[in-house]
């Protein structure tokens, strides 16, 4: 089997399992206690009002009819509108994903860029001082909650110490928004960081003990160059597994950070929409990022070929 082949066979996987997303999101959402229109109304709420609300948004039939009801309309692209603001939920999943978008790839680079060098360096010098300090990072970085670490950088580099980024908001232009999300991306990559290190120094300690690294060294090569081409491009591939099975974490992640900035993006979309019982805005937005996770393993897969040729896909 070619990777043409193996991608398409990887894409058409997306679909039973985005069905049995569809299936838990609308049975999660639906079983939780608390009823939607009573909390719209609020104050207002009258057993007349209720009913008709319930009426227009379909909720006074059975389960399995409102499922079917929304696969219907997913199949043509609509998904619903949000109960709470009338509008369609596409559109307002479009205006916020870039700044969602932006906040994943921007923190998923500032991950490696500080997992690859404290990885490198511990397992150069394994069981050293270095590699001592490094495999304590981790314990340090997983214990310590998004939220409470997103206010200690605001605090320590927006508010009171040094007033070097913005406390919040999502910036204009490119190097608006490098510097106005750097410290929303810098709290999800601690978080993520310690695990891709784990990984990262784990692979590359068998991986400097292998016959090829020590005949690159035997010809020579200097040792930078025996890291970078022969140590780092075969130890990293298990990075990458542990950076896509971890996506669901780090937009678990972006979540929270996006209400502590106060950036307006889809994880504080899903988080009013849950908040708020609005229906249609925790299914719409489930449904994406669920897509996002297994559209990002697929490419992860695909990925392994071109960073290591040995790779079969039969």
């Amino acid at each position: 089997m070619d990777r043409f082949s193996y991608t398409l066979r990887r894409l058409a996987q997306v679909l039973p399992v985005a069905l049995g997303v569809t299936i838990l999101t609308f049975l999660l959402v639906h079983l939780v206690p608390g009823d939607p229109a009573s909390t719209v109304l609020g104050q207002r709420a009258t057993p007349q009002l209720i009913a008709q609300l319930h009426k227009e948004w379909g909720l006074d039939r059975s389960l399995p009819e409102q499922y079917w009801l929304f696969l219907q309309r997913l199949a043509h692209g609509d998904l619903g509108d949000s109960l709470l603001y009338g509008v369609p939920v596409r559109e307002m999943i479009i205006e916020r994903a870039p700044v969602t978008l932006w906040l994943l790839a921007y923190s998923t680079v500032l991950s490696m860029l500080i997992a690859v060098p404290l990885a490198t360096a511990a397992a150069r010098r394994k069981d050293g001082a270095v590699d001592q300090v490094v495999r304590a990072v981790p314990i340090v970085g997983l214990g310590m909650p998004a939220f409470w670490l997103g206010i200690m950088l605001i605090l320590l580099l927006a508010a009171q110490v040094w007033k070097v980024f913005p406390v919040g908001g999502y910036g204009e232009g490119v190097w608006g928004h490098l510097v106005s999300m750097f410290l929303p991306a810098l709290t999800v990559a601690i978080g993520t960081a310690p695990l891709l290190i784990r990984s990262l120094r784990a692979s590359l300690l068998g991986v400097l003990e292998s016959d090829y690294v020590t005949t690159a060294r035997a010809k020579g090569l200097p040792e930078s160059r025996v890291l970078l081409r022969h140590a780092l491009r075969n130890g990293i591939m298990p990075m990458i597994t542990v950076l896509g099975i971890n996506l669901g974490f780090l937009i678990g992640n972006t979540v929270v950070v996006e209400k502590v900035f106060a950036l307006p993006g889809i994880g504080a979309m899903i988080y009013d929409g849950i908040t708020q019982r609005d229906f249609a805005v925790v299914q719409g937005v489930t449904l994406v990022l669920a897509t996002l996770v297994v559209f990002v393993n697929v490419v992860i897969d695909v990925t392994y070929s071109f960073l290591d040729p040995r790779v079969s896909y039969d």
